[in-house]
């Protein structure tokens, strides 16, 4: 053994290093390693790469390289002036490596595409399996709201002037009651109910509420009085959705997704944020019966000019 080699050895085992660990830090292979402690030279490729490993080892140990090739140049041959750098026999392994990576590249690529074929053929078919189990009849609904929301205004034309041929053809012309004309439906912002907004819904009397739902899917609840009510509706409704209701008590609303869903009494929108949040509305309709207190005002008032003209 050379000295060279006795002083990296000694500065290896002093750190406590195997020479598979100085292989895996310099690349160098184990026997070359060996070769350099034992001071055997000819076991290396050439004078290059024996200034080159013994250097790496160097530095691999915490010695100065610099130092110990000036020291032990008598051990250490001189490098050339002009020296051709040829490949390494450490890196001929790659090439079988590669070959493996390129098989398993290729089978990748053909399970990946494999994937991406069963993966569209999924998506078509739930596609058209949802697109057949839609429900058709929500459109019909929205028609027969349509339809009981207000008497067509010709029937009353028709009513009055029927009351007016019967008065004149009687032998004393008694003028018809007045008809009242309804006030218009309001939605009034009431207060803070827990995390509820509460909306007053006047006039007193029943009204007819539509929720539907507008441009994606959302979550929908609908109970009666507050949010421990009866359900009437609890489900994730599709777009295009239309829930009537007629409203003569309480009614707890809570949306998922308050801009894909549009409220109305009576025609009149109710204001809920229309954010992609959700909302939780309260519609509490007045008390009182302000229509029949004006039905009875005008009974009241036909009863007295009949008086007054026997």
């Amino acid at each position: 053994m050379s000295d060279l080699g006795v002083l990296l050895q000694n500065a290896r085992e002093k750190r406590g290093l195997s020479l598979d660990d100085i292989q895996e830090t310099t690349k160098i292979r184990k026997r070359y390693l060996q070769a350099i402690e034992s001071g055997d030279h000819t076991v290396l490729p050439g004078p290059f790469y024996v200034r080159a490993f013994v250097k790496n080892y160097s530095e691999a140990v915490g010695l100065d390289p610099d130092e110990v090739l000036r020291l032990y140049q008598h051990e250490v041959p001189a490098a050339p002036a002009e020296q051709i750098v040829e490949p390494l026999p450490v890196r001929t392994p790659r090439r079988v490596k590669s070959q493996s990576s390129e098989r398993l590249g290729k089978i990748g690529f053909n399970v990946m595409m494999w994937s991406f074929l069963i993966l569209i053929v999924v998506v078509v078919w739930v596609y058209v399996i949802n697109r057949d189990s839609e429900p058709p009849k929500q459109a019909d609904q929205k028609t027969n709201i349509t339809d009981a929301s207000e008497p067509p205004a010709d029937t009353q034309n028709e009513e009055t002037s029927g009351n007016t041929t019967e008065n004149n053809g009687s032998d004393e012309v008694v003028p018809s009651p007045p008809v009242p004309t309804p006030p218009p439906t309001t939605v009034t912002f009431g207060s803070k109910v827990g995390k509820a907004d509460q909306y007053d819904i006047g006039p007193a009397g029943v009204h007819k509420l539509e929720i539907k739902v507008v441009g994606g899917r959302s979550w929908l609840e609908v109970r009666e009085g507050s949010n421990s009510g009866k359900k009437l509706f609890s489900a994730n409704a599709e777009d295009g959705t239309v829930q009537p209701y007629d409203l003569t008590g309480p009614l707890y609303i809570n949306v998922g997704r308050a801009d894909y869903i549009e409220i109305k009494v009576d025609g009149v929108l109710v204001p809920d944020g229309d954010k992609a949040t959700s909302k939780k509305l309260l519609l509490y309709p007045v008390e009182g019966d302000t229509q029949t207190d004006a039905d009875q005002t005008g009974e009241g008032t036909e009863d007295t000019e009949q008086n007054a003209a026997e």
